[in-house]
């Protein structure tokens, strides 16, 4: 392949981390056509800061907005981004795979919720396994499977598909996606143990569920090295999530924007 030229527009490489589904153009290179193509010596850097909303789907819950610093690496064989960590395998022609290590806080204490209240702690975790990118032109389509390692518990795969379109310093990013859990994670996170029971809330075992996700990500590139982006997204969740007596909605959603530079 033809090397890159850098610098990169990183508008693209700080949405696509976010996002675990990389856009790209002709004019823009996600992080992993970064590996793909750069030369050894080509690296990228990033550094920036943000803030996440999630609406949780638990009862009652406190739902605070969340800084998020922003730190991003691309290199031939690393890729790091956030809570992210990758190691780039070889590739097939546009088919990508890589190695991943990420953390997650998907968990919660009781003090978050007074539904919450006599629950015992849900502990997020570090999460590993490995993910496969294709692209075509600007569309992209990204899968990953993960298992949580220490305190966390069960197994998730993600599927999502996107479309990148450009016009001028702008980029759209409509995407979509689907999201499997093992009835491990759906138990540990939504399930309530009988030491957890109540009046108003029964105990419940959970099962494997899946969620459908639909999103878009707004980019601005100013003079190439100062991004800004805007990502909102919407979860509807499975019913074996949605029967849980912890959950009081069927959908979450989240809205997070920041800025990145790029070195």
């Amino acid at each position: 392949m033809t090397p890159v030229s850098l610098p990169i527009r990183s508008t693209t490489l700080l949405l696509a981390a976010l996002a675990c589904a990389v856009p790209a153009s002709a004019q823009v290179v996600a992080p992993e056509q970064v590996a793909a193509e750069a030369s050894p010596r080509t690296s990228q850097w990033g550094l920036g800061f943000g803030a996440g909303f999630d609406k949780s789907p638990l009862r009652d819950f406190d739902d605070d907005v969340d800084p998020l610093p922003l730190v991003l690496y691309e290199g031939k064989h690393l890729s790091v981004f956030g809570a992210r960590i990758d190691y780039k395998l070889p590739s097939y022609g546009p088919l990508q795979f890589r190695l991943r290590a990420r953390y997650a806080n998907d968990g919660y204490e009781a003090k978050d919720s007074p539904y919450l209240a006599g629950m015992e702690e849900r502990k997020g975790g570090l999460w590993l396994g490995g993910a496969a990118i294709w692209r075509s032109g600007a569309m992209s389509v990204a899968s990953e499977f993960t298992a949580a390692t220490g305190d966390a518990e069960g197994k998730r795969f993600k599927l999502e598909l996107n479309r990148e379109f450009r016009t001028g310093a702008v980029t759209i990013t409509p995407r979509i996606g689907g999201e499997w859990y093992d009835k491990d994670y759906v138990d540990y996170y939504y399930g309530v143990r009988a030491n957890e029971v109540r009046a108003d809330r029964r105990a419940y075992r959970g099962d494997s569920s899946q969620a459908i996700e639909a999103g878009v990500r707004f980019g601005y590139a100013y003079q190439r090295r100062h991004n800004f982006f805007v990502d909102v997204s919407a979860k509807s969740l499975g019913s074996e999530i949605k029967d849980s007596p912890l959950v009081e909605r069927s959908t979450e959603s989240s809205v997070k924007l920041g800025y990145l530079y790029a070195f």
